[in-house]
């Protein structure tokens, strides 16, 4: 398997685990892989009224994750949620923008609020 191809797979499998850990907590998915011409959002959920944007990192640590997102992919996030929200719901809703990251042992840990939004 090329190493694009394992990066890919391992950030499908990363973004499951975010899914279900969401789920466990009563969200509901609402999308995943949502590309707009701005960028993708790795995963939209509902949790109570509150829509959540989420950026999922796989990397080795939890630690390396956590540093991994840069200005500029929080950016396209909030460029591509305002799109997400103008298409599907209001833009005032109610929202938030988290970071999950997932570890090598399948660990995942969530920053919330990671934007102000």
């Amino acid at each position: 398997m090329s190493r694009g191809s394992t990066a890919f797979h391992n950030g499908m499998a990363a973004e499951d685990i975010a899914a279900r850990q969401y789920i466990a907590q009563g969200a509901v998915e609402l999308a995943r892989r949502w590309k707009t011409k701005e960028g993708e959002i790795d995963l939209v959920v509902r949790l109570d009224e509150k829509i959540i944007f989420v950026e999922v990192k796989a990397r080795k640590t939890l630690n390396l994750a956590a540093g991994s997102i840069t200005v500029k992919q929080q950016q396209r996030l909030l460029n591509c949620a305002h799109e997400y929200l103008a298409k599907y719901a209001d833009l005032n809703a109610d929202c938030r923008f988290d970071l999950a990251m997932v570890d090598r042992q399948g660990q995942c840990e969530v920053l919330e609020n990671i934007l102000a939004g």
